[in-house]
């Protein structure tokens, strides 16, 4: 009997070191993956650039993630505005004459507003203000960390609030982790905007993780799970329950949803389920040839066509 009982407490100790080792490596993980480390530091690259050493690498210790800075400033005069919630959010105001309204631009995961000034030229273009918006954590922004959408549908408000002062119709445009805040925000305070344009929202925070390790080529249970969870409990929140799916069921306006088909980081029955969800005029906009994203420079007379014909609604949506 005593023979049996060893090598079964020996397996019990294993597999105990094993699970907080396990748990010890996602919390590493989702520390790194939401709090940005020195700009100076290189950022982790692309899964699909790293060798085999460098993924074993990045899958023990996390990726390198530096806090995202302006690559460059507007060529035109703008003003700089800054918005307390209490943290204070940094951003670059530019307008034209006679708007027709005004669009507020929220970029995606490990961005900032200077990636957005292309855009929002094809915006001031069509007759509309442009606000940018660098996410806490980003550009001229307070603070050192993301939530991933999630916190930052507070700050989406604070910025819909500042605008909404001056009586115009307002579009929310928003990238990847910034569509994800906007449609958070649109759930949580029932903001009322004319319309949102919403680049490759992840339907949920979990499967947006999933997919990560799927690019490693390294199943998603049980690590994607732990990343997901830790992640919320060092943010104070939930992670699991950030789900854009189930906020599209509060969007009632005008939505346009744009999608690259080759994107690895959502699926798309992800934007098929958002797209059902919305319940207003409503278009789908697919692009073969892009991944998660769709503004590459093949793609941007087509992306200006669509956001025109949903500004002007020019298109009957498809049902």
């Amino acid at each position: 009997m005593k023979s049996f009982k060893r090598p079964l407490r020996l397996f019990y100790w294993s597999m105990g070191v094993f699970i907080v080792l396990l748990n010890l490596v996602a919390f590493i993980h989702a520390y790194k993956f939401t709090h940005f480390s020195n700009a100076t530091v290189v950022r982790t690259r692309d899964p699909k650039e790293l060798s085999m050493s460098d993924k074993l690498v990045t899958l023990v210790f996390g990726i390198d993630n530096p806090r995202p800075t302006h690559r460059s400033k507007p060529n035109v005069p703008y003003s700089t505005i800054k918005i307390s919630q209490p943290d204070t959010i940094t951003c670059w105001q530019i307008n034209v004459d006679n708007p027709r309204g005004v669009v507020i631009l929220f970029h995606g995961y490990a961005g900032d507003k200077s990636q957005l000034l292309t855009r929002s030229k094809l915006f001031l273009d069509f007759g509309y203000n442009v606000l940018l918006v660098d996410f806490l954590g980003s550009g001229d922004s307070e603070g050192n960390t993301t939530s991933v959408g999630f916190r930052e549908a507070v700050q989406v408000k604070a910025c819909y609030d500042f605008v909404a002062k001056e009586t115009q119709p307002i579009y929310l445009f928003g990238t990847s982790m910034g569509a994800a805040a906007i449609m958070k925000a649109m759930h949580d305070y029932s903001l009322k905007p004319e319309g949102v344009i919403l680049e490759c929202p992840f339907g949920s925070l979990f499967k947006t993780v999933c997919a990560r390790f799927k690019n490693m080529g390294v199943p998603p249970f049980p690590m994607a799970g732990l990343l997901t969870f830790w992640g919320g409990v060092q943010h104070g929140y939930w992670a699991f329950s950030h789900n854009p799916e189930r906020y599209a069921e509060s969007i009632k306006c005008d939505a346009l949803l744009l999608y690259g088909q080759r994107d690895d980081r959502v699926s798309l029955d992800e934007i098929k389920n958002i797209y059902a969800n919305f319940g207003g005029y409503k278009m789908l906009k697919m692009y073969p040839a892009a991944g998660h994203d769709v503004f590459t420079s093949g793609n941007v007379n087509q992306w200006n066509r669509d956001v025109f014909n949903f500004l002007e609604r020019r298109e009957t949506p498809a049902n």
